[in-house]
């Protein structure tokens, strides 16, 4: 039987899954070596030396986890390239979620609007 790949295993919805932690290696891999932290208006990430706001983003791709026995263990993380920077953003979602603000949300919003092809 020949093995899915991790895009193929996101995308189907059913079945096998990768997990959090493997889909950040695997992207890692691919330079997405910065871990970017949510303020209200922007990323940050360098311990907050570098700040990049909505129109410095663009979001590569996006991978959404949900564990079906735990529904607050659920998250999205962002692929995103910025400032000639590659990091990762880790959002959680559910009860827990990181309160960005309207214009983060809506750089987000264009970005998936504008499509992409897999990095994976």
């Amino acid at each position: 039987m020949e093995k899915a790949t991790l895009k193929e295993m996101l995308e189907a919805g059913t079945g096998m899954m990768a997990n959090l932690s493997e889909t950040i290696t695997k992207l890692e891999d691919k330079g997405y070596i910065e871990s970017f932290v949510p303020s209200r208006d922007h990323l940050s990430c360098q311990s907050g030396k570098i700040e990049l706001y909505p129109n410095d983003i663009f979001i590569d791709d996006i991978f959404r986890f949900e564990n079906s026995s735990d529904p607050d263990d659920q998250s999205i993380l962002y692929a995103i390239t910025g400032k000639n920077i590659k990091g990762l953003y880790v959002e959680s979602y559910g009860l827990y979620h990181d309160d960005l603000s309207k214009a983060m949300v809506d750089r987000i919003k264009l970005c998936r609007s504008q499509g992409h092809k897999s990095i994976l």
